[in-house]
């Protein structure tokens, strides 16, 4: 469903109550009886789970599901699937620097590229009323699924022209492949950068934020807005993130989030960043509870935070812990 996206930012900024839009699908995929490789491999089942969650909570977005697998699989690379775990790039796809100048940009039909698609299409023609936002892997993410994420850190300093030829292949196929999820409704797109996080600012804006940029200036639109997700940010590379001009930013647990948010542009939202594992997952309602209102004190003067889990709620995260993060957020907006 069309939207004005600009207006939605301004307007989560101008309410006087704090929202909050968590990056989670698996406790979606569990309540209707899927398994994970069910969901990332058919398009209705994503759909339907999306759609659960939707139903329970007033999130103020919509998400689909944080895939880092799909794109590198569009380009060959051998994903391990599991009934209970999300998928992983099992095997390096590109043995050298030479390999990089052979590698062909895919088509949007390769993999499970179309199962994609369609769980955004089948949800953005539902949810009527609040943004969807699909999911995307970053440029140098990407890369480093391709080549190994130990093996780019060395060639962005041995090979750099390798290197910055891989990162725009990357770019490209990323580039084309929101664009179709643009066309499918979707309101927006959670760009996942993790890898990023692993670089110094300066090398981050040249081996990613200056990527990312490209797809941002392409995509990103009053209909449409770029999400850029770093957990792997520890405070140190939020300079480089701001330099993508993305609409917002998603941070993980490894950061402050009251010193990053102080580098974020007032007009762009800042959203994080509840521990996904040992909060969420593996913590108590009550733990859930009082890491809320903590973060929301030290947000209390910022309002363009967005209240969100540092990264996707892994499989198997206790209903009753998602449950009481809303209910905190409630019982907080109603002081």
């Amino acid at each position: 469903m069309k939207m004005n996206m600009k207006q939605w930012v301004a307007d989560v900024i101008r309410q006087k109550e704090v929202t909050a839009i968590p990056v989670m699908t698996h406790p979606g995929i569990e309540l209707n009886g899927n398994t994970v490789h069910e969901a990332v491999s058919n398009g209705r089942v994503h759909y339907e789970a999306v759609m659960k969650l939707t139903q329970l909570y007033h999130c103020a977005a919509a998400c689909t599901i944080m895939d880092l697998t799909t794109e590198a699989e569009a380009f060959g690379a051998e994903i391990a699937f599991s009934d209970e775990a999300v998928p992983a790039v099992s095997s390096r796809l590109l043995p050298d620097a030479e390999s990089i100048y052979r590698l062909q940009v895919p088509s949007l039909s390769a993999a499970r590229i179309p199962q994609y698609l369609k769980a955004n299409l089948l949800a953005a023609k539902e949810i009527k009323d609040r943004p969807l936002f699909s999911g995307c892997i970053g440029p140098f993410s990407l890369a480093g699924r391709l080549y190994d994420m130990s093996e780019i850190m060395v060639l962005i300093y041995e090979n750099p022209d390798a290197a910055h030829t891989l990162l725009q292949k990357c770019t490209d196929f990323i580039a084309k492949y929101c664009m179709a999820l643009k066309q499918t409704g979707a309101n927006g797109v959670v760009m996942a950068e993790p890898a990023a996080g692993l670089m110094s600012n300066d090398d981050c804006k040249t081996f990613s934020s200056q990527y990312v940029k490209q797809i941002v200036d392409k995509v990103q639109d009053d209909n449409f807005i770029v999400v850029l997700h770093n957990c792997g940010n520890t405070g140190h590379c939020t300079e480089a993130m701001v330099a993508t001009g993305a609409a917002a930013y998603h941070f993980g647990n490894k950061c402050k989030m009251e010193e990053v948010i102080k580098e974020v542009p007032p007009t762009a939202l800042a959203m994080g960043n509840i521990d996904p594992v040992s909060v969420f997952k593996d913590g108590t309602t009550e733990e859930m509870r009082k890491v809320v209102v903590d973060l929301l004190e030290k947000m209390k003067n910022y309002p363009n935070f967005v209240l969100s889990s540092g990264c996707d709620t892994p499989p198997h995260t206790p209903i009753e812990n998602i449950n009481a993060f809303f209910s905190a957020l409630e019982e907080y907006n109603k002081r």
